[in-house]
Order: structure tokens, then C-alpha cells, then sequence
């Protein structure tokens, strides 16, 4: 293991004044993805793409980390630009039939309820699920599937209550029932282990903007090679067929690989940026991540619960939660709340009905703690 504080003091030098607690939104960058960046632009401004071909090789290794990342095989990850574009060649890969369901939680982020929504027209239920009633989140779930069930399309952690789902216990259930299983999971590849093989999923999406610390607009899309042949192609182009560099075959084939869903020009400046914001993840370890973000907030639920005017909304039970902790202020409304923070530089969200911290694994423990107090007081 890496000397991580070393690390962590070199690699993250954000502003005095700031406080930074939205990784469930969008995250800062390490040095050295900065430092890539500028190192790719420099290059392009310098010789053009006289280098392309290392520019490929980081692209390969970019997959390989994602593999990596989630345990996974490098030609079952593709690099396509958000997860709602993932989700979206998930809902209409798929041949559906009339009366067929697909079943979700009633708290998803639109990205994973619009499009399975978006699919009404063709006669497909959509089973929105309460994840907080009598039963356990996932006996709800399963229950609420049955013979006419296509797919289950859930959220590892919800992005609005911090609440973590048990992947594996759904996705043995999926395979007893012959039911797809779908999984976002930009709100835990990063921040805590994932293993797509342990879980069983068919479908797994997340940008790396979040928990991942690269940039906007790419985002790993894995598909079960099993599962992939499963779905229809909506794009087609030049970098999507099997013998990419052969320009003139007449006689093409969409790649085995889930490069099938990538039809066209990678994203070479995001690829660069990923790529290094992937290599500091590992150097210091998920496990070694993981133990400090689920620390982060196991700290959090004490402290707050310290504070006479904080109430937690979160879940506490071991299993239950990753790296996002919500919480409300007993007299002042969440929206007041949200914005007195935002104007004294505490990065945060306002999410189900409370306010959402997420630091990750480098947040100093005093920031956090200094944010709290901060809405403990409504920084008056």
C-alpha cells in the first residue's frame, strides 16, 4: 500500500476557504490528472496527433483499469459518454413485449427512471418500488417481481438518501428468475469495492466525474458477454466493427467486444483525464478507500447526532450506506439551509429533503466537521 497521506497531500490542494463535500455530484481533480491534461493539450499544440498511437495505448489501459476497477474482463467494458446513455442503450437494445415489467426503487435518479418510463408506450410496466416500508429494500424488490418481470434496474447506493442495496443478494435472485439485472452504480465505483462477477449483473454504468475523480462525459458501460448479445445496436460507425482498421472490408461485423457500442472517435482528452484519476485510485488501493470513506461516515452519524439542531436521514445499519450522509436541520427549511452553505464555499447538495454531505476519502476529518457546525448554526 502507497503511503496515502503523502499521497493525499500531493496529489489534492484545494482552496483554503473551500469546503468540499459533493463527490455524489461532481468531484475535484488530483494533481495529476490536471497535470495530464495539460500534458495532452500541450502535445496536441505542439505535434497534432503525431503521437495517436500512445494515445491508443492509454485508451487500452483506461479499459483495463476500468476492468480492473469492478473485476471484470477489459473487452466487456465499453467507454461510451454518461451513464443515461448506457441506460438508454440497455432500454432499447432490448425487444420488448407487451405486458412485460420492469422493476426499479421510487427513489432513482431520472437517469434511471426516465428511460425505462420512456418505454410505456410499447406496453411495458414500470414498477417503482418503496425501499423503506416494512420489508428489507431488497425483499421489496424481489417481491415485486414476478413472471412478467424483464429486467430489474436498481441503484447501488441512492444518490438521494445515501441508502446501499445488497447487489448480490438481488442478482441471485435475478439469475433464479431469468432476470436481467441492471445496475448504476455511479454513486459506489470509486468510493467503495465493486465486483460485477460477485453481484451477477447483466448491466453496469457510472460516469467518472464523481467517486472516480476524472471528468465529465465518459463513462464505463460493462455489459455480461452473455447478456450483451442480447442487445440491438443503435449506432453504428467506423470503431464499432470487429476488424477496426480494415477501412475497405466490405464485408463488416459489429466487434465482439463491447466495443460494439462505441460507434465512432473516442474521447481522447476525457480518456487521458480518466486514465490518471484511475491510476491514484489504485495506487492507493479500494480496499484501503473503501475503509476511509465508510469510516467518513460512520464519524458523520455521531457528529451529527451531537448536534442538537441536525437531524440524520440516513440509514446507519451496517451495509446499509457508502459515502453519502443526509441530514436536515430541525428549523431551517433544507433550500435556506442549502444556499447560507453554498455561499460560505461548503460544496454540498439538497437532496431528500435534507442536505447531502459526500466527502470521500481525502477529506480532511476537520473539514467535514467544520461543514457540520456550520449547518448546525445556519452560519450565523
Amino acid at each position: 500500500m502507497s503511503d496515502v497521506p503523502a499521497l493525499i497531500e500531493q496529489e489534492f490542494n484545494l482552496q483554503d476557504d473551500l469546503i468540499h463535500l459533493n463527490h455524489a455530484a461532481v468531484g475535484p481533480w488530483p494533481r495529476r490528472t490536471r497535470e495530464a491534461v495539460e500534458a495532452f493539450a500541450r502535445d496536441n499544440n505542439r505535434v497534432g496527433s503525431l503521437h495517436y498511437p500512445q494515445w491508443v495505448t492509454t485508451e487500452t489501459r483506461v479499459r483495463e483499469r476500468l476492468a480492473r476497477l469492478i473485476n471484470a474482463a477489459a473487452e466487456d467494458i465499453a467507454l461510451v459518454k454518461n451513464t443515461s446513455e448506457a441506460l438508454s442503450m440497455v432500454a432499447y437494445g432490448l425487444s420488448w413485449q407487451p405486458g412485460e415489467n420492469i422493476v426499479i426503487s421510487d427513489e432513482e435518479f431520472p437517469s434511471n427512471r426516465i428511460v425505462w418510463e420512456s418505454l410505456k408506450p410499447r406496453g411495458v410496466e414500470v414498477r417503482q418500488v418503496n425501499l423503506h416500508g416494512d420489508k428489507s429494500p431488497e425483499a421489496a424488490l424481489i417481491d415485486a417481481m414476478d413472471s412478467n418481470t424483464r429486467l430489474l434496474a436498481i441503484s447501488s447506493v441512492q444518490y438521494a438518501s445515501g441508502l446501499r442495496v445488497n447487489l448480490e443478494q438481488l442478482g441471485e435472485q435475478c439469475r433464479k428468475q431469468d432476470i436481467l439485472f441492471c445496475v448504476d452504480a455511479i454513486q459506489s465505483i470509486g468510493a467503495v469495492e465493486m465486483d460485477v462477477q460477485a453481484c451477477g449483473a447483466d448491466f453496469v454504468m457510472a460516469d467518472g466525474h464523481k467517486w472516480m475523480l476524472g471528468p465529465e462525459g465518459l463513462a464505463l458501460f460493462y455489459t455480461r458477454p452473455q447478456s450483451r448479445e442480447r442487445l440491438q445496436l443503435l449506432e453504428y460507425g467506423w470503431h464499432m466493427v470487429e476488424e477496426m482498421g480494415d477501412f475497405d472490408n466490405p464485408h463488416w461485423i459489429p466487434a465482439h467486444s463491447a466495443r460494439r457500442f462505441e460507434c465512432g472517435s473516442p474521447n481522447m482528452l476525457c480518456i487521458h483525464t480518466l486514465d490518471a484519476s484511475l491510476s491514484l485510485l489504485e495506487a492507493i488501493g479500494m480496499a484501503t478507500i473503501e475503509q476511509q470513506v465508510l469510516e467518513n461516515s460512520q464519524r458523520m452519524f455521531e457528529a451529527i447526532g451531537q448536534f442538537p439542531n441536525l437531524e440524520l436521514l440516513t440509514d446507519t445499519q451496517a451495509g446499509r450506506y457508502a459515502g453519502i450522509v443526509v441530514f436536515k436541520h430541525r428549523q431551517i427549511p433544507a433550500e435556506q439551509l442549502y444556499s447560507r452553505l453554498m455561499e460560505q464555499h461548503v460544496l454540498c447538495a439538497r437532496r431528500g429533503g435534507g442536505i447531502r454531505f459526500s466527502p470521500h476519502f481525502y477529506t480532511p476529518w476537520a473539514k467535514i466537521v467544520q461543514g457540520l457546525q456550520m449547518a448546525n448554526t445556519g452560519t450565523d
